[in-house]
Parts: C-alpha cells; structure tokens; sequence
C-alpha cells in the first residue's frame, strides 16, 4: 500500500527504517542545528520534523499523529522495530537445547516508553513496509517483526553496511518471501529424508558397536539443508557443486548427497573389499590411493547424468586438520568456473560452480585457515562468487565447552569482519533449515559473497562413538540425553497437524531399518589378508619420461620477438624498459639468458603448445627479486600489459596474480585448482621459501601424500626461493630437509637448479606430463643472488636443445679422471659458489672434481654411480651445503652417497656445524663461515 503524497513535501518520499533514520536525524538537529549537513538542515528550516509533516492517511482507522507527544511515540516506535531487526537475535529461539538466557530487553515494548495502544495508532508502513496483508498497524507490525526476527531462524546483518543487500534482507525477511510454503507431500518427503539419516546412523551405531564414525546425530537437518543448497543451486545455474568438511557428519554427507552405497560403507566398517559395490559408472570414488585413509576422511566425486540438478558433486577428501580443506575446495570452484582455453585472463562465470564449506563450531573461529579464505573470498584472483559456509555447530569441541573455546558470543562472529551475513538456525527445524538454503543461494545469486548458515544443533554421542561425554560434560549431556530426535520431533509436529497418520510415520522408519539390513547382507566377510605391502601402482614407480625439451631456436627467437613487441603507446619505466630489451638479439648471437628470461621463454613455449598457466604468490607479477616482470606497468595511465596474453596462434589461458600476505591458503587453494584442472601448469611462489613454514599442513597432508591416501593427482610446481646471502634466518632456507625427508614412492620431485636452462627444462618437463599418469608435484628451490649471476646464465643455444639433467658437472674439473681423489657433490647456489672460488684458485686443481646433483628426489642414484666410477684413484665423496648439517640436504643424501661410492671411498660432510636456527643473522659472520666451508672444499687435507 503506497501513501499519498503531499505536493513538494519530501517527507513524503520516507517509510520504515529510512523514515527513522531521518527521524533520527532530526533529533540531532533539534540539539545542535549544525550537526547535520547544510541541505538536511535547510530541510527542516523549511519543513520542521519530518513525521509531523508526512501526510495522514488511513491504515486500519489508524492516522499518523502531528503533536509532540505522539511524535516521541513515532519514534521510539521506529527505534524499537529498528532494535528488532539488530538484536532479535539475541532472543531467539535458536538453539535446541534451550539453555542459553535469552537477552529480550532490546526488543520490549517497556524499553521504549510504548504500550500496544501507542502502536496501535502508529500506521503499519512506518515501522514494516513491507509487511504481509494481515498486518494491520503499528503494533501488529511490531508483533510480526519479533517473529520474524526472533523464531527459530535469526538474523544477524549489522555487519552488512551495503544499503541495497540490508534493503534486500529487510524485504526478504519481513514480507517473508523467503520462507517457502510446505506442501503435505513436500513435508513427508522431508520426513522420510530425516528418517533415512538417522536410520543409517542408528544401524551403524547398533552394527558395529564401538567403531568411530563420528554420528551426524543432533545436526540431521545438515542433509536436507544440503538437499536444497544443491538443488536450488543448479536452478541458479550451477553444474558443479563442491563440498569440503571435516569428520562429522561425513558418512552420512557421502551416502546421501554423494550417493555412495550404503554397502560400501558397511564394507568398510567390516574392513571387507568394498570397490567392487561401486555401481559401475554411477560415480567416481576419489579414495583409491595405495596406503589409503580412514573412512571419515575419504571423498567422492560424483557426475550425474541429466536427470540431475548439475551435473557434478564433489565431496573433498580431507585430513583431520579440520578446516584446511576449505580453500582447497575454493581452488576446486574456481578451476570449475574458469575457461582456459583461449589466450588472456580465463574467462569466469561463477554461475556454473559453488562452494559449500562445512565447519565446526569450535573450528571455524580456531583457526586460522578460515579467516585467511574469507580474506581471499573477494579478491579478484581467487574469488568465487561467494562460498555458502554452514557452521555445524553442536556447541562443543571435542570435550571443550563453548566458553572455553572462544572470546565471542558466537561461533560465527569471526565472518563479520567481512561483511558476510550470518543466519543462525535451530537444526531441529528442518523446515527453518530449507529457508534458510534457499536464501543463501538466492543471497550469492544476486549479490557474489559469501554467506554463512550457523547450523546450531547438538552432538548425541561423544566427540567419537567410544567417548563418555558424562565424565567432561554432564550438565550439557543430561539434556542431550533426555531430548528427543529431529526426526522424532518432525513426525510429532505432521501428526498433530494430520499430515501423516502416527502409523505410516512409523512404518516409514522400519522400511528403511529393514532396507539396510537387506544391503548389509550383501556385504562380503572381513578380508583377513589385506594388502599390507600397499606398492603403488607402476605408473606411479616409473620414472619420469625423459623427452627432449629444447625448442627450435627459431621458434624461441620468434617468442622472444612478441615477449618485447609491445604496443606503441605504453609507457613503460624507462629503467625496466632498458633491462627487457637486453634480450632482443639474445638468440642471435647466443647470448646469456638470465632467470627471468628463461622462465619468460619456458612459459611462452609452455602456452604455444597449448597448457594453460596459474601462477600466484605474493608479488609474484614482479616477482620478489624484480627479476620477473611479466605484467607492465605505464607510467602515465597505470594501464597493464601482459605480453604472454598476446603471443599468436596461442589457445591457452595465462594469468599472474599477486597473492593475498598468505600462505596456508593460497597453496591450498592452488592445489585443490590443480587437482580440478589437470591440463593446467600451476605454480606457487613463496615470497621467500622459508615462509612455506606456514603451509605445512597442506605440503604434509594433500601436495606430498593426497595420491598415496586418496589416489588424488596433482601437478602443482612449488618456487621456494633458497639460497644463503648472509640475510638471516627467515631469509635463507626454504627448508628443503622438509620436502626431502616427505620424499617417498615418487610422491614429488625435489630440485635445487644452478642454471636457467636447467629451469627451462624443468618447467617443460612438467607441463608435459600433467595429464599423464606418471604426473606429480614438483618443488624447486629457486634462487636469490643467482637471478642475475653470469655463472647461473646459460648461453640461447641450451635452450634449444637438450633435456632436464639431473646431475651437472663442473666444467672445468675431471679432464683427467685417473687423478681425481676427491669428488664433491653440491646442490644449488653453494654450486654457483663454489665454481666461483675454483675459478680463483691458484694452485692445480686436478684432484678434485664437482658434481651437482640438480635433482635430489628422485635420486639420481645411477648417474652418480656411473661418475663415480669413471675415478679410479678416488678416496673421498664429499657432500658441501651451506645450510647447517641438520638442515638442507645431507640426512638425505647421507645413506644414498655411502651406497653408491666405492668401497674404498670415505664419504662425508661439508659445512656449517648442526644448529637449531637455519641461519646465521650477522651478515659479516656469514660471510666468514661461507668462506670457510668453500676453502674446505676445495682443499686438499
């Protein structure tokens, strides 16, 4: 209903909340008449108080009132319905267990000086405009804004500063659009999904007494709460939709979203073979690594046919380090989103894949991986449209009380920093539940953010079903014990309402009790002679193709061409426009080509061929050393040019993106983009390599182990910088004995490179075999001082030809093989390093020979072995690394060495002694050490 207008009176332009804001405004100005701006206060110069003014009309024999007094009514009227919408929340009916004490004083008729009769004279459309039809005036307006705002659905959108989101919400809310209407079928449908949940859950519990499986029980509105985000979802466009979560509740995800058969679950409690359950071609099971995983963590990735809302369901598998698989299944989105198969930037449509990300209550503001993908969640290169977080909050962490697990009043109290909207749900409402989803995915629909559902329900059992939760929390379980189920709940509620008669609610149940025990008699007996060897398979032991990888010098002089055409009229810095078109006759006269412009050429051949390329990081675009460049800057517009986005007959995607100061994410991210998008090269650059210290669980639990575990492949390149300059710890070490001793069963390849055509090569050896099976990630220590060093530059014609090495000699060492009594064995700068002072030496350096092993996993055992023995006089290997001895590579390579070096020859170590810090923080007491450990080298004892 739209009031009349009064001619040239703007008051009239004003309703609801934005009535009350100038309402508002006007107080102030009454107080102090300079306190408002120059127009607003002219407004009231010429037409006084705002409601005063407003026109009259008629609303249920209700007329706005003009004296003082019923103004002060006006207005605090306002401020109540406004303190509704803000603090409803507090009051509501929001948690199962009914426990906490609700705070309704912000919301009470008292705590503005108004009774009903003053709201009863208050017209409708100044407190709820878009109120339903039954909603007669003021005080019913306030009646239905308490129970909208404070049933088993509450709001919290103070947080939301966006005036058209908040409008939005309001309207969505209060004429409640949102809330959809159940019909009877609908509602026994919903009913028989909670009886399928928690039947499956009973069965297990009752079956395999005793075994963990960490009971959705408390939170079974979570199933169909995913029901109606996927569907409503793929209404909006959506074909893939991807799930990451932890433990709880992960079973049940799995049999009832995922559709994996209840069979196979079972088999896998019996510890029985289960692969042969899988319906053939019904869905792809990500968990066939060789070593495996416990049934709570594995994932599943399942592709419908078009009889489905989209056509893709995944359901990350994850490690119990709870919330890092979040961006990992951001990075899966994204990769899902993206066309990269044309030149220039992928092109996105966030329409086509959602994220779903589930967290626990005491998880998601405990760590920090959360906070650190939300940041991400609006930053162009990783954004994803908005993710839907559900929080399935049972109100405990493991045996930890709420109280003792954060400083805040909820769980999700953490995603307001960002603006998102938060709803907060009672889980034994499924219905509230639905609403819920469906205005989440409607939220991200219009408006790309992120969007959080805090699912607040309970845990039936004890963090695992062999925990006693009495003995830690007995006031909290008493109850617990005494509260009946959803689904126990929602059968009451549709028989009191004759939706379903008592006996076909029950009859509901025993059919499906009496289904699952049918499949558990299918389920083959335990397997008494499992695989305890677990080989990989012999794709995965093989070692890597050994192709050429040189391109054509008159192809690389081509790239080389359009890498430095750039257009006329940009403006590039005159100092960096000097470095870059060094290179122009590079190939010409077989110059040096330095490490950016090697990996410049590597990229541009890798795009010619057809691979797209994801490379991110922190200043990855210029890189950290200002040795990459590959995004120009003009110094007059600020208008960026990227030359590998403009290479010819190129059908490949390329984009470099500046990373967000974040690790642990960002490489998560960067895997799980990888692991869904296999044709793709994607590399990570650390700012400096020691600060993959803050990544470590995802190099531990999915880059260097997610095949073994779950057969999950992945080809991400990771850039560590690493190199001792006499910069400290911190700056110094990538931590190579890291990947190193992660090493196994061709898990990765670890390389630490002297030489830019070695990185070249590498780079070109990876892209060829990403979607092969031998595939696996590759870790590079890349350099700092080396960047620019002439001893690290290769001459243009190593680039045309040639492949990886996985052993270099030094060049001027070992032309007379019959006197070498020492052979040094070396990786990476302290190479560089060492040719540096044999290059100076002045005495004969016959006796002495330099390896460096470019490759250390896999080792090169036999390459080794053959140099090695082409020494006969040899008496000693030597390992030289500059990092301490309980650092970089020697634990390694300490037992490999003794096991290829003759009998006759001692092996051991060069270098700075064992320490607990990677580095030495005095630059001068580098220098020194350095000079010391190169001298002994290279002198004979």
């Amino acid at each position: 209903m739209k009031m009349q207008t009064a001619q040239g009176n703007p008051w009239s332009q004003f309703s609801g909340p934005n009535l009350g804001y100038v309402m508002e405004l006007y107080e102030h100005y009454q107080k102090d008449p300079e306190s408002v701006d120059p127009e607003i206060k002219q407004m009231f110069e010429e037409w006084g108080a705002p409601a005063a003014n407003a026109p009259h009309e008629e609303i249920g024999k209700t007329a706005v009132p003009a004296s003082g007094n019923d103004l002060n009514v006006l207005f605090n009227a306002v401020k109540l319905a406004d303190s509704i919408r803000t603090y409803g929340h507090l009051a509501a009916d929001i948690n199962p267990l009914n426990d906490r004490n609700k705070d309704t004083y912000r919301i009470e008729l008292s705590t503005f000086n108004l009774t009903e009769e003053d709201l009863r004279k208050v017209p409708v459309q100044y407190l709820c405009p878009d109120a339903p039809a039954h909603v007669k005036d003021g005080y019913d307006a306030i009646q239905h804004l308490k129970k909208v705002y404070t049933d088993k659905l509450a709001f919290e959108l103070a947080q939301v500063h966006n005036l058209e989101e908040r409008q939005w919400f309001r309207q969505q809310i209060e004429s409640t659009n949102y809330y959809p209407t159940f019909s009877n079928e609908q509602k026994v449908q919903l009913l028989k999904r909670l009886t399928q949940v928690e039947g499956f859950e009973k069965f297990i519990h009752k079956t395999f007494v005793g075994q963990k499986r960490f009971s959705i029980e408390g939170l079974d509105a979570m199933v169909p709460l995913l029901d109606e985000l996927v569907k409503h979802s793929a209404e909006k466009g959506a074909k893939t939709v991807n799930i990451g979560m932890a433990h709880r509740g992960r079973l049940n995800v799995l049999a009832h979203i995922l559709g994996k058969p209840y069979e196979m679950i079972f088999a896998e409690f019996q510890h029985a073979p289960s692969k042969n359950l899988l319906p053939e071609g019904s869905m792809k099971m990500t968990t066939y690594g060789w070593t495996g995983d416990v049934k709570y963590h594995l994932g599943a990735d399942h592709s419908f046919k078009e009889d489905k809302d989209v056509a893709r369901i995944t359901l990350a598998n994850n490690p119990s380090h709870l919330e890092v698989v979040s961006p990992v299944v951001a990075g899966y989105t994204r990769a899902a989103q993206e066309n990269r198969a044309k030149s220039g930037v992928p092109e996105q449509d966030t329409t086509s894949a959602v994220a779903i990300l589930i967290h626990g209550d005491a998880a998601f503001p405990g760590q920090g991986v959360v906070s650190e993908t939300f940041n991400m969640s609006r930053v162009p290169g990783y954004q994803t449209g908005g993710s839907i977080h559900i929080i399935a909050n049972n109100m405990i962490g493991f045996t930890t009380e709420s109280y003792d697990s954060r400083s805040t009043r909820y769980a999700s109290d953490l995603a307001k920093g960002f603006e998102v909207p938060i709803v907060h749900v009672n889980a034994d409402d499924p219905e509230a539940c639905i609403a819920a989803a469906l205005m989440a995915v409607d939220y991200r629909s219009r408006f790309g953010k992120d969007f959080v559902i805090d699912l607040i329900g309970y845990r039936r059992f004890g963090h695992n079903e062999m925990d006693e939760p009495m003995t830690t929390n007995p006031m909290m379980y008493q109850m617990i014990h005494q509260h009946p189920t959803v689904r126990q709940l929602y059968a009451e509620k549709l028989v009191n309402r004759g939706v379903i008669a008592k006996e076909e609610a029950d009859k509901l149940y025993t059919e499906n009790e009496q289904k699952l025990k049918d499949l558990y008699e299918i389920v083959p007996k335990k397997d008494e002679n499992p695989d305890i060897v677990m080989n990989p398979p012999k794709f995965v032991e093989k070692e890597l193709p050994s192709s050429e990888t040189g391109v054509e010098a008159d192809v690389l002089s081509r790239i080389n061409s359009e890498l430095l055409n750039w257009p006329k009229d940009l403006h590039v810095f005159k100092k960096l426009e000097r470095i870059l078109k060094r290179r122009e006759n590079v190939f010409e006269k077989d110059g040096q080509v330095d490490w950016g412009h090697a990996e410049a050429l590597a990229f541009a051949s890798i795009l010619k061929s057809g691979t797209p390329i994801r490379l991110t990081g922190q200043d990855a675009q210029r890189g950290t050393f200002a040795h990459r460049n590959l995004v120009l800057h003009d110094v007059e517009t600020g208008q960026e040019y990227i030359p590998l986005n403009h290479l010819e007959e190129t059908d490949a995607s390329f984009v470099v993106i500046n990373s967000p100061l974040t690790e642990l994410a960002v490489v998560g991210y960067e895997y799980g983009y990888n692991v869904f998008s296999p044709e793709t090269l994607v590399l990570w650059e650390a700012q400096f390599g020691d600060f993959a210290n803050m990544a470590q669980p995802m190099f531990d639990q999915f880059v260097s182990s997610g095949r073994a575990k779950w057969g999950q492949k992945s080809g991400l390149v990771m850039l560590l910088p690493h190199g001792y300059e006499g910069q400290g710890p911190e700056h110094s070490s990538g931590r190579l004995e890291r990947f190193l001793q992660n090493a196994a069963e061709n898990n990765w390849t670890v390389v630490n490179l002297s030489s830019t055509a070695q990185y070249f090569h590498v780079l070109r050896r990876q892209a060829a075999i990403l979607q092969k099976e031998e595939v696996r990630p590759l870790v590079v220590m890349t350099p700092k001082s080396l960047l620019r060093h002439p001893l690290a530059a290769s001459n243009a014609s190593e680039f045309a030809a040639g492949a990886f090495k996985p052993v270099v000699e030094e060049p001027r060492l070992g032309k007379q093989p019959e006197q070498v009594e020492r052979v040094v064995l070396c990786s990476g700068k302290v190479s560089i390093d060492l040719a540096e002072q044999i290059s100076k030496a002045e005495e004969e350096l016959n006796w002495l020979h330099v390896l460096r092993v470019e490759e250390l996993y896999p080792f090169p055992k036999e390459e080794i072995k053959e140099f090695l023995a082409r020494f006969p006089q040899l008496k000693e290997v030597v390992w030289l690394q500059e990092e301490p001895q309980n650092f970089g590579a020697w634990t390694y390579v300490d037992a490999r060495l003794r096991d290829v070096a003759p009998e006759e020859a001692t092996v051991r170590y060069i270098g700075r002694r064992r320490r607990s810090s990677p580095s030495e923080g005095d630059a001068i007491v580098h220098k020194k050490e350095q000079a010391r450990i190169l001298k002994a080298a290279i002198t004979r004892d």
